[in-house]
């Protein structure tokens, strides 16, 4: 009996205004190169687990002069319980997420600023 597909998805959207967002996002296995998301758009990709656990993507974010860097992804133990969609809005404040199986958004990160160098 073949095994039930655990692929998961993430996806990063760029809810800012007026402001194209960098997004770079990988794993220790996986680097998914810089990516420019314009306005309303987003940047996704998908995934299978590591069967012994431990799979983490993080993201750093870019907009003008603030960087983010943030857990897109982390899988606890062994969970094995299905795919899994994962959603991120980057706003003006910071990151903010929702899973398929909740309904409430919630904060995840914020902004720090980047000082020019002298």
């Amino acid at each position: 009996m073949p095994r039930p597909s655990l692929q998961h998805t993430v996806h990063v959207a760029n809810k800012l205004r007026d402001k194209t967002l960098i997004v770079h996002c990988r794993s220790k296995d996986d680097n998914l190169e810089a990516h420019a998301v314009g306005l309303g758009e987003s940047f996704q990709w998908s995934f299978e687990p590591n069967a012994l656990g431990g799979t983490l993507f993080w993201c750093d974010l870019a907009v003008q002069d603030k960087r983010l860097t943030f857990a897109a992804f982390e899988q606890i133990g062994l969970d094995q319980s299905g795919p899994y969609t994962g959603h991120w809005y980057v706003r003006g404040d910071g990151v903010y997420g929702k899973d398929k199986s909740a309904d409430d958004v919630f904060f995840k990160a914020a902004w720090r600023r980047v000082w020019p160098r002298r």
